[in-house]
């Protein structure tokens, strides 16, 4: 933990890794929707705990949103344009992730450089806290959840054999701002990657992008942290192969039916609470999806 706390301090302060997160904040959030009629776009949508490759050659963008102490990890070969994109949550996926990110990326050139990207997560532990000089780093760090993320991903790339250039790290303090309410809330929650150029630009989704499947999908997302295939991995979603969509099996317990009952009768407030590791920090859309 401790080398990855101070390669995430590294890379927070180099000056072009705090321009790039600049440039990334300033550009215009492409909202992503699907109007019927409207010319077809090749898009693979990515959710929380779900990851994608895609060959550019088949898929024209992709991309993931609803990141807020999440983080969007896109790793891209610049020679074969292969590109990956994964909606890391908590640090038990990062090694396997990663992994699995990879197992379509590398060829067969160990010189080639793979670009990386990290977008998302924010200052979720308050200020105060980590200004304690009472405390040590590692304590501080450790009581939220982006910072831990954060530097176990730095971490898992920094010990893999394969070669990584960081292009952004739009992450914790780079990401972070406050609400009308004074509350810390992320400035980059989501992104779209272009495949034939590797550009990236913020982005949101709606019900019409975030497809297809969505309510199957998300139902996935929380029925898998108790099913033991699915442990410390990400969710496979998109056969790249053969450019197709297969949702992949997942235990089904009889006490799912029970805990959705029960969250059904909380009010806005209490599922945010309970559903939520940044319940301010959620998107007008959270309970909504949640019910759903």
């Amino acid at each position: 933990m401790d080398q990855g706390i101070d390669i995430l301090a590294s890379l927070l302060e180099h000056p072009k890794m705090i321009a790039a997160s600049d440039r990334l904040k300033a550009t215009p959030e492409n909202h992503v929707s699907f109007a019927e009629g409207s010319p077809p776009v090749k898009l693979v949508y990515v959710f929380q705990k779900e990851y994608a490759t895609v060959d550019s050659a088949r898929v024209e963008v992709v991309g993931t949103d609803e990141a807020t102490t999440c983080v969007g990890l896109v790793i891209r070969n610049p020679k074969t344009k292969m590109t990956s994109v994964g909606h890391m949550d908590f640090i038990n996926v990062v090694d396997m992730g990663v992994s699995q990110m990879l197992s379509l990326v590398v060829d067969d050139d160990l010189d080639t450089t793979l670009d990386v990207h990290l977008i998302g997560s924010f200052l979720d532990v308050p200020c105060e806290s980590a200004n304690n000089s009472n405390q040590s780093r590692t304590d501080v760090i450790l009581r939220g959840y982006s910072f831990p993320l954060c530097s176990k991903i730095v971490e898992a790339l920094h010990k893999r054999l394969e070669r990584f250039q960081v292009q952004t790290f739009c992450v914790l303090s780079h990401n972070t701002t406050s609400d009308f309410h004074g509350n810390a809330v992320p400035i980059v929650s989501g992104f779209l990657v272009d495949t034939s150029c590797g550009s990236i630009v913020p982005a949101r989704f709606n019900k019409t992008s975030r497809c297809p499947d969505e309510i199957v999908r998300r139902i996935r997302v929380t029925v898998s942290s108790e099913d033991p295939y699915w442990k410390g991995k990400l969710l496979e979603t998109y056969d790249t192969i053969h450019d197709r969509f297969v949702i992949g099996h997942c235990s089904w317990m009889p006490d799912w039916e029970e805990i959705a009952y029960s969250l059904q009768q909380l009010s806005d407030s209490e599922i945010l609470i309970r559903c939520s590791t940044s319940p301010a920090a959620e998107a007008p859309d959270f309970v909504e999806n949640e019910r759903r």
